[in-house]
């Protein structure tokens, strides 16, 4: 097949990097596929998002559009390509391992109903839980940036993942990127004696409150592990999901393998697995 292979301006430029995308067009014009890779400013692996049109697979066009993201990930300095969770078995799944990618993390993916019991969790002496809706409040701003270093060692397998910086203008952006596509992000967050808040949990819900929520991620700062606020947080999180979004049908969570303690608590709050996916890595030589 003819194709062209098209780099396109992509006005997307976040706090933390910059993403880049390209166009895999026939001869006649007709669109093949698209490629998006979101290179980070801490370096590390750049993530790519990979389409290609159904009637158009199996043609090459997913190993053109990959081989020119990888050409520009390894311009900029990265380690590795790392893919989207891609159902283990599936097409994806399968080109991945034709073009030689390696798997680096297994995620197993869980749903919680909304129709049952309501969930406990034993509340943590010297700490109070808060919750907000969209943006972090102004007065909370800073230590909430601080918070999100709890995120800087979850298990990422064999990924050459590096942690980004976190910043009250990254934060600002994420929860406008949230917004911009019509959802809510929601929040619970452990507050310490001293005002600091050491912990939190986040889901993003739809707009019109219904279908289901996603978890964005859990995290306590390694001092204060092994008390129970992860626990404690999500629990009472999904109760106040519950409650202000009644016409929700539940609670979706995707959790690394290797991040046994999640996966334990998750069970433990009556999430139960649907399906497993796979992420895989191209690694790569930096050009001089």
């Amino acid at each position: 097949m003819i194709m062209h292979i098209t780099p396109l301006i992509d006005p997307a430029r976040g706090s933390s990097g910059q993403r880049l995308a390209w166009l895999a067009a026939g001869e006649d014009g007709r669109p093949l596929g698209t490629a998006f890779l979101w290179v980070p400013d801490a370096g590390g692996v750049a993530d790519l998002q990979l389409r290609v049109h159904p009637a158009e697979r199996r043609a090459g066009v997913g190993t053109r559009l990959l081989d020119a993201a990888t050409g520009a990930a390894a311009d900029r300095g990265m380690r590795g390509l790392l893919t989207e969770p891609v159902r283990q078995g599936e097409e994806g799944d399968r080109f991945c391992v034709a073009t030689g990618l390696r798997p680096v993390l297994a995620l197993t993916y869980t749903r919680l109903r909304l129709d049952g019991e309501k969930p406990t969790g034993a509340a943590v002496p010297g700490y109070r839980l808060i919750h907000w809706e969209g943006a972090v409040p102004d007065e909370l701003a800073n230590t909430f940036a601080r918070s999100r270093r709890a995120m800087d060692d979850m298990p990422m397998g064999d990924t050459g993942y590096v942690a980004q910086p976190w910043d009250v203008e990254r934060l600002h952006a994420i929860a406008d990127a949230v917004a911009r596509r019509d959802e809510i992000l929601c929040t619970t967050a452990a507050v310490a004696a001293d005002g600091e808040i050491v912990g939190f949990t986040e889901m993003v819900v739809p707009g019109d409150g219904r279908g289901h929520g996603q978890h964005y991620g859990t995290g306590v700062l390694p001092e204060h592990r092994g008390r129970g606020l992860a626990r404690w947080m999500k629990a009472e999180q999904i109760t106040w999901i519950r409650e202000r979004f009644p016409g929700l049908a539940g609670l979706l969570a995707d959790t690394a393998d290797s991040n046994t303690a999640m996966r334990h608590v998750n069970e433990s709050l009556g999430y139960r697995a649907t399906h497993r996916s796979l992420l895989y890595q191209r690694d790569l030589t930096p050009a001089s």
